[in-house]
């Protein structure tokens, strides 16, 4: 993960290197060889898809690819943040080093799950969860895609109901606690006092859009809005009907092509270009920069 940028761009390799000093532990050994099982714990996935995405954000600013709207999904929005001006790379990857490290121990103290309900209305979904108690809509990804979080109880009960009135599949995540929601409302409670020290920074370029909040924040807000992003669901659907209505290109920046897929159920004629290998990102370093 990440690998094809550190390798190939230095102000990517700069990135990597800006975050192992901070972090103290070997990132880029982390991306490139696992073992999965660690990469994949919450307080270590979170600085690394942070680190990469910046890291690749960095190559395409280099390059000339600039931006009207940039969006993220949960910690995507902290990349998101940095590549606007709102934050210094420094600050948000100290604040989301604490808010993994916070997430993870939630769910070490509360168990918490979370599952993907496919096939359904989102009303129908958030009227189970308020049926099945313990459980609440975490990510409306795209339009019949709706990630719940909750108890292991609360989530079983909703994974009944929502079966019952016609979804197609329920899926268990592997996830370490019950994000999105109530339960992790100590690891927000940390996450306010690590923000109380960050100072946020008037725009670069462009306009950072919540996707818990369906708004553009102005800078006096963006502390709340981060705080209560950890216990708010993503409408990752709406925002993208919102904020994409006018867009021409979207480019996802970071590992992974999840998000562009989710993009292109809500609208199929935008074109979305990935950037987690080196084809795709040279795609879009050459469609962003001539746009």
């Amino acid at each position: 993960m990440g690998r094809h940028v550190w390798e190939a761009f230095p102000v990517a390799l700069q990135a990597f290197q800006e975050a192992e000093d901070t972090l103290g532990w070997d990132l880029r050994g982390l991306c490139s060889h696992g073992p999965p099982e660690e990469l994949t714990r919450t307080d270590r996935a979170q600085p690394a898809i942070f680190t990469c995405s910046v890291a690749t954000w960095r190559v395409l600013e280099e390059r000339g690819v600039g931006f009207d709207v940039a969006m993220g999904h949960s910690l995507g929005e902290y990349s998101a943040l940095v590549a606007v001006g709102h934050l210094s790379f420094a600050d948000a990857l100290r604040v989301v080093e604490r808010r993994g490290k916070a997430m993870w121990a939630c769910g070490e103290q509360a168990a918490g799950t979370m599952a993907a309900v496919l096939g359904l209305d989102d009303e129908v979904v958030e009227q189970a969860c308020e049926e099945a108690g313990e459980v609440w809509p975490a990510n409306f990804n795209s339009p019949g895609q709706v990630v719940v979080s909750g108890s292991p109880a609360g989530v079983e009960r909703l994974g009944k109901l929502v079966m019952e009135r016609g979804a197609r599949k329920v899926m268990p995540l592997q996830v370490s606690g019950a994000f999105h929601s109530p339960l992790v409302a100590g690891a927000a409670e940390e996450l306010e006092q690590v923000l109380g020290d960050v100072r946020f920074l008037p725009a670069s370029q462009g306009r950072f859009f919540s996707t818990t909040e369906l708004r553009y924040p102005s800078i006096g807000d963006l502390r709340d809005v981060l705080v209560r992003q950890l216990t708010s669901p993503v409408r990752f659907t709406q925002s993208a009907q919102i904020a994409l209505a006018d867009a021409a290109l979207g480019i996802e920046v970071g590992p992974g092509n999840v998000l562009a897929g989710l993009v292109k159920r809500v609208r199929r004629d935008l074109l979305v270009v990935g950037t987690s290998d080196a084809t795709d990102l040279n795609t879009a370093i050459e469609r962003g920069s001539a746009r």
